[in-house]
């Protein structure tokens, strides 16, 4: 092994020639992983595991290990991180359900997002609701509730829990109809929503219902493009932190 290479910064200070080249190999090796990984289909649960296995990297603390299961030392920076086993299945619900809903996705009557409580499928109010109305219109929503009801039943959702949430725009409804407020209609949509997903043959014991009014929007209610895009119901597969 050749003399120790002198440091830029002082004379006295030495590092060991073999040393440069275990870094050079580290970083060549992190590289070659990252490679591995497409972005289009890495779980997101297991993109978390990674990032949190490098937090604290120092010049001797090195990184978390990684294994299956929940990273104690995430604390409170993930209310529950799921298991390997339980993000892939959340995975797969995902890839299954824009493959489900892609026609109603292109015309802009479902979304499918996620967020920390888990995965969630937006149902436009507009496209399965009349105006200020809780009865669904089955004509148009019968197709779209059976591949939302076939989807909860999937196999790889067997041990999750399900949220309706009925959410409204900033709109006050008529004090002397059926519901007085956005909270009634909110939550009467949403109630609805579960009533026929259950005929259709979910568990309903699986399931939770709020209703929302106006208090959680997604755009601006001062244009009517915006508040379209509030009013929705949302059917939530929930992570195991948000059981």
């Amino acid at each position: 092994m050749g003399a120790p290479a002198k440091c830029k910064k002082c004379e006295e200070c030495t590092v060991a020639e073999y040393m440069l080249t275990y870094g050079d190999m580290v970083t060549l090796l992190l590289t070659f992983f990252v490679l591995l990984y497409n972005p289009q289909t890495i779980e997101e649960s297991r993109l978390q595991l990674i990032l949190a296995a490098f937090s604290g990297l120092g010049m001797q603390s090195g990184g978390n290990t990684l294994q299956v299961g929940k990273l104690a030392e995430l604390g409170n920076t993930v209310m529950a991180l799921p298991s390997l086993e339980y993000g892939r299945a959340m995975d797969k619900s995902r890839k299954k359900a824009i493959s489900l809903f892609q026609p109603e996705i292109n015309t802009k009557k479902v979304r499918v997002t996620e967020d920390e409580r888990g995965l969630i499928i937006s149902l436009a109010a507009d496209s399965f609701f009349r105006r200020g109305s809780a009865e669904i219109d089955m004509e148009k929503a019968r197709s779209t509730l059976q591949k939302a009801a076939d989807l909860l039943k999937s196999t790889a959702l067997a041990q999750r829990t399900f949220k309706i949430e009925g959410h409204t725009d900033s709109i006050p409804t008529d004090p002397d109809s059926l519901f007085p407020t956005n909270w009634e209609l909110s939550t009467a949509r949403a109630t609805n929503v579960l009533h026929y997903l259950v005929d259709f043959g979910v568990d309903e014991t699986r399931f939770q219902v709020a209703g929302f009014a106006d208090t959680r929007p997604l755009a601006s209610n001062d244009t009517e493009e915006g508040r379209a895009y509030n009013r929705r119901v949302d059917i939530v597969i929930l992570t195991e932190g948000h059981l």
